[in-house]
This record gives C-alpha cells, structure tokens and sequence, in this order.
C-alpha cells in the first residue's frame, strides 16, 4: 500500500518523496575525542537501549550517549565562560594571571606558575605567580632548567629518565650539524614534549635533588605542566623590495591595462608584513599540595584552554613589542642628555602616552654662550608622528643655530616648511633664545601653552598664546615677548598634556598648574629638578611617587596624552 501524496500547496515542492514506511536507522553518536574521558555525571550503568526502549544493536548505551554529549556541552560552556574572561584581559600581566586562575580550576590546582620566554629571543620575559609570593617564585627559579618543568618545556629536552642530569641551570645551547644535542635536548625537528607531569615529586628519583629540595621547602607534592605555543600565520604573503610575491615574478599591476606598457614602480618600497612571536613564548606550571596528576579530561580541557590563550597572549606580546618599538624611536629622537651651559641648570621629564605621540622637547647650546630651548608636539599619534616630530625637531634646531636671536623669524621658517612638507599635519611649537650671561629670553609661541616664570616672590604665566598653531593659517605670525629671569627664577615650559592628564576643563587646569608652580617649596626652587617633580606631584591625579615613578602611575589617568616638562633655573 502506498503512501497518500500530499496535496499541491504553495511553498511545498511536490516532487519532494513522501515519508518511508519503515524508520530511518538512528544515526551513530559522534565519537569523542580521544583524549576525552566520559563525563562525571555519564551512567555507566544504565542498560543498552535504542532511542524505542528496545535494546541496541551497538554497543554504546543510549542514555550514556546522552549523558556524554550533555558532558560535553557543559564543557564547552565552561571554556566557552573562561576564554571570554581572558578576552577581556587588557594587559600581558591580566592575560598572564587569568590563564593561571582559569587553569588552576580546570585542573583541581591551587597554585601556578607561568613564565614568559619566547624563543625568538625578543622578548619580554616576565613571571607571574597564583599563590605564590616573589620569593617563593625565586625559590623554583634555582630549579636546574634541565629538571624544572617549564626550562624542559621552554628547551625542549626530554624526561629525565632519557638523560643524565643537567647541572648548573644553564639553558643547552645548539649542537654542530649531525651531533647529538647536549644534555639530551631534543634534536632539531624532532618534536618538543607537550606537557611535563610529575605526580609524586618527593617519589621521583631521577629528580634533581634541589627539585625536590624546592618542592619540599615550597609544600607542593605534584606538577603539572603546559607550553604556550601560539599558531601564528603570516596575515600576508611575503613580498620582496620589488614587490615580488611567492608565486609572480612580477610586481602587482605591472602588466597594467590591456593595450599599455608595463609600469615600472617608482622608489619602491618594500613590505613589511607584522612579526608575532614564532615558537613557544612561554610555559605555565600548576602546583598540588598531594602527589596527584589531572585526569584525562582535565587534561583536554586545560589544552584546549591553553592552546587559545597562546594565541591571545601572543596578541599582547606582539602588541608590547610595538609600543616598545615606538617608544625606543621615539626616545632616540630626543636628547639622551641635557647640555651644561653655564649661568643655567636644566632638567626635563618625558613620558610618552601608550598610543606614541608626537611631542618633543630639546635644549641646543648656540654660539656666544646661548641656549636655544625648544618644545612642542605635531598632531596626531604613532609612528608617522612620532617621525614627523623628529623631522620638525631637527629643522628647528638648523634654523636656531642659524637665526636663533630672532624666535619669530625660527618659527616663521618651521610653519614654511611644515606647510611645504607635510601639508595634513599641524603643531604646535615655543622657542626661547637665552643668554645666561645676562639672564636674558626671548621667545616666541606658535599656539603652545604658555610657560611659567617661577620665582621667589611670584609665579607667572608668560603671555605667548596670542598666535596659531603652525599650518594653521596661509600666513603665520606672532609677537616676541622679551624677559629677564632674576637670580634662582625658573622659566618652566610643558605640554599640554600634563593639562589634559588631569581630566579637568582647561581653566581649572591652569590654575592647578600655577599653584602647583607657586606652592614650590623656597628651598627648592633653586633646584630645577625638584621644581619639575614638585609640579608633577600636586598637578597629576593619583601621583605616588617622584620623578620616574610618577610617570608611570600617570598612565592610568583618563587619557594617554604625553607629558613633557623643560625647566631653565638662571643662577
């Protein structure tokens, strides 16, 4: 007897065949990963049935399947939770603790280790500890590398069973072609251990001793070890200067439209695709109070873990490289020493905010015992600003050996070249011409804050702000502004983003700078250096320490402007 065919409706296709008359067989249930263990909750001890009640041909029970699969889905939840959490890590520090935390949970761990060491030998290295105090860290770090599980993983060696042991801590270095590697490393290509476990320390005899010296004296029984080995592509093939790829002998639109000749490329330039870390970066090592060791699942989940949060913290590491690329131009591009000049002491603060900006800052020795001082900042942050700063830096130095008795005529010619060179950008820049012979200045601004006269019996802002900042106008000028500093007054110039880093209007932030400036104490006004972190500590929010150190605390202020700071004491 056949099946009723259904009737001709819209949105049905009746060439669709009608249902079958006997059941379709129940698919087979996924098979699990095979270093995966049944669930907690799995019954082991329900009976064969099919999806009908009746008993099942295979040999898998149904129920268990069910419970399995539900495992499974829990686990994935739970990792699912745990790598949000680490996504929302925001530094290499936070990343480095939350991998500990989420790992230690996965593996019934109470405490942990992870060490960052990329083998590319770029840096950075860093220890973070969970549960684990910086002596207690310095304690495992005297652990031989050749016994320790993180040197293992981070070397590459094998258990210490296959090998003698390895005496001094030092890291093997590579072997001449065709040699075995020292110490039994592991040669090149062959593959480096996964995971490093060591269930009963105090039981293991191939341990080094000051191991297990260490494991006693720390109270931990049992490790467990795992690298962080992100799997980082290229995000572009490479190119040559030319703009050769890997599989074209010519450069990209070299043959150019149909009918026209090649074109060949002006000044080429080459392509830099971005350089994460290749290779392991690092290891983490949780701690057990008893001899034990993660269960199979436990080991699954934890690699799972581990395999992603690579990735991530291979992100930050990457990131961290740049921002110490741009800090170290950047730093280059300044003075790495103040001049001596006699008849004036100088000192100077510089911070860059984490996105590089483009202030600057410089004092230049002139003919005649002069100084020239100079601050300032481009628009703009990162590379190309900090690349235009120093090419607006290295000008005006030019034109103030040249004409630097005149600072209108020095900015006249900057906001020429600026306009010429870089027509996009605008800046703002403050010159002063001084002859400490005879305590004398003359300065001039283009748009930049205006500095501060701090004396014994005042504190003034010196009036520059009457003119525009340079590309800003078709034909730019401004006023000089002549003064003369007494004995022990300072001239203090800085950006405007120790302003900004207050978080307050403009108005507000002036008045905290001049009474900043004027609560100087007498007996230190005399001192350049304690007159600049005086100003630092009582103008920036949340400012612990001095100096240095209250640069650094400065970061985590409302925005990332830079800081700089030029004062000039005349004798």
């Amino acid at each position: 007897m056949s099946a009723r065919r259904l009737p001709k409706v819209a949105g049905i296709d009746s060439a669709v065949p009608g249902p079958s008359q006997n059941p379709a067989p129940t698919p087979a249930a996924p098979s699990p990963p095979v270093d995966a263990a049944p669930s907690a909750h799995q019954s082991a001890s329900a009976p064969p049935t099919g999806p009908t009640g009746a008993p099942s041909a295979g040999g898998t029970p149904y129920t268990a399947v069910q419970d399995r699969l539900a495992g499974w889905v829990s686990d994935l939840t739970t990792l699912h939770e745990l790598t949000e959490r680490l996504a929302h890590a925001t530094t290499l520090d936070d990343a480095l603790r939350e991998l500990l935390r989420a790992g230690a949970a996965l593996v019934g761990a109470q405490r942990g280790m992870a060490a960052l060491e990329p083998t590319d030998g770029l840096g950075p290295e860093l220890t973070v500890g969970l549960g684990l105090g910086r002596a207690e860290l310095g304690h495992i770090e005297t652990i031989p590398r050749a016994s320790g599980s993180v040197g293992r993983l981070l070397d590459g060696l094998p258990s210490p069973a296959a090998r003698p042991p390895h005496r001094g801590g030092e890291r093997p270095g590579p072997a001449p072609a065709g040699q075995p590697t020292p110490d039994g490393a592991a040669p090149p290509g062959a593959a480096w251990p996964s995971e490093v476990a060591h269930p009963d320390i105090a039981g293991e005899d191939d341990l080094d001793p000051h191991h297990r010296e260490v494991a006693a004296r720390l109270g931990y029984a049992a490790s467990y070890a795992l690298p962080l080995e992100p799997r980082a592509q290229p995000l572009a093939p490479p190119h040559d200067a030319a703009g050769h790829g890997p599989d074209n002998t010519t450069p990209p639109g070299a043959d150019g439209p149909a009918g026209r000749a090649p074109v060949t490329p002006v000044n080429p330039v080459p392509v830099v695709d971005p350089a994460p870390p290749r290779g392991r970066i690092g290891a983490v090592v949780w701690l057990y109070d008893e001899p034990t060791e993660p269960t199979a699942r436990q080991r699954h989940l934890v690699g799972l873990y581990c395999r992603y949060a690579a990735e991530h913290i291979g992100r930050h590491i990457e990131l961290h490289r740049d921002r110490r690329t741009v800090a170290t131009l950047r730093e280059e591009l300044l003075p790495s020493r103040l001049p001596r000049v006699p008849g004036v002491r100088l000192a100077a603060r510089h911070h860059t905010g984490p996105f590089g900006g483009g202030d600057w800052y410089d004092a230049l020795p002139l003919p005649e015992g002069a100084l020239g001082l100079s601050i300032g900042g481009v628009t703009g942050s990162g590379p190309s600003a900090v690349a235009a700063m120093g090419r607006l830096r290295a000008s005006l130095r030019a034109y103030a050996v040249l004409e630097g008795e005149d600072p209108v005529a020095v900015l006249s010619d900057l906001e020429l070249l600026l306009r010429l060179t870089e027509p996009a950008r605008a800046a703002t820049a403050l010159f002063a011409y001084c002859e400490p012979a005879h305590r004398s200045v003359v300065l001039a601004g283009a748009g930049h804050c205006p500095p501060l006269l701090i004396g014994d019996e005042h504190t003034a802002y010196v009036e520059t702000s009457l003119s525009a900042p340079l590309g800003m106008l078709a034909c730019w000028e401004a006023p000089s502004v002549g003064i003369e500093p007494g004995p022990g007054e300072t001239l203090l110039l800085y950006s405007d983003g120790l302003l900004r880093r207050t978080g307050a209007p403009m108005d507000q932030a002036f008045a905290r700078l001049h009474a900043a400036a004027a609560s100087v104490p007498r007996a230190g006004r005399r001192d350049p250096d304690a007159v600049v972190d005086h100003v630092l500590r009582a103008v920036l929010p949340d400012g612990p320490g001095a100096g240095r150190g209250l640069l650094e605390a400065a970061d985590a202020a409302a925005n990332n402007e830079d800081i700089v700071l030029l004062a000039a004491c005349f004798d």
